[in-house]
């Protein structure tokens, strides 16, 4: 069996996150329909990362094994003639045999964009979280400097979630303006449930003055989610870069 790693993009307005649901509809079981008229059999996608309902990945991985005879580099254009517009496959490589997408992940980023503007733009209406209160960017880059690191992030993650530690290691954290949207970066071996979503709202409640910018470590170290700033909306949220090592790592860049 063919082991078959690729890289795709997709607009997740429409689904209810990545993962195969029972009454919803989903961006692998959608990916998995086509694969399986494609490829004559049915497929089941592993994929990099569970993304919430509404949540978009501009770069994204997933893996499949199949015994079909296509070459990886015609797949894309096979699958993506039986998916809808808003998922693409945008590569393919023949993996090596014990590949997993989640499980060989070395690390991700996750980029969080913010329309900040008093009057709202309908075309980010489900690709950016519109903010019309003014930024204070200073404060919340000194804030986001302190994530960085090896920590517990207990105090950014929803309650009620079961993990085997809550401590993870942030690569940067990084408050950037793009073209139209303030794009906060953040890359990590691992997320939490909801991390990312938190970790933004915290920096807006640093921005409106709520919590202090040297205040981010004492929070993390006391690890309580209701001293921290709330879950911000998921169509702000984009899956942006994933890192493996070999022939799918480079297939990413």
């Amino acid at each position: 069996m063919r082991n078959i790693a690729m890289r795709l993009m997709y607009d997740g307005s429409r689904y209810h996150g990545w993962q195969v649901q029972k009454t919803e509809i989903t961006v692998a079981e959608t990916l998995e329909n086509a694969l399986s008229k494609v490829c004559g059999h049915p497929v089941k996608v592993v994929g990099c990362g569970r993304t919430d309902a509404g949540v978009h990945a501009m770069c994204y991985c997933a893996n499949f094994h199949t015994d079909c005879r296509i070459p990886a580099d015609r797949l894309p254009l096979a699958v993506n003639t039986r998916l809808p517009g808003d998922i693409s496959v945008l590569k393919a490589v023949d993996a090596p045999e014990d590949f997993n997408a989640i499980l060989s992940c070395v690390k991700k980023e996750y980029t969080y964009k913010i329309y900040n503007s008093r009057i709202k733009n309908p075309f980010y209406e489900n690709r950016a979280y519109f903010y019309p209160m003014k930024l204070d960017v200073e404060r919340m880059r000194q804030a986001a400097a302190q994530f960085v690191g090896t920590h517990d992030f207990a105090a950014v993650r929803s309650v009620g979630t079961e993990t085997k530690t809550t401590v993870r290691t942030i690569h940067h954290c990084q408050v950037e303006w793009g073209e139209e949207t303030l794009n906060i970066r953040v890359c990590a071996d691992g997320f939490l449930y909801n991390m990312v979503r938190a970790i933004v709202g915290t920096l807006l409640y640093v921005s409106e003055g709520k919590i202090e910018p040297e205040k981010i470590g004492e929070l993390l170290e006391i690890g309580d989610r209701r001293l921290t700033g709330p879950t911000v909306p998921p169509q702000g949220l984009y899956m942006s870069r994933i890192w493996y090592n070999g022939i799918v790592g480079d297939m990413m860049k």
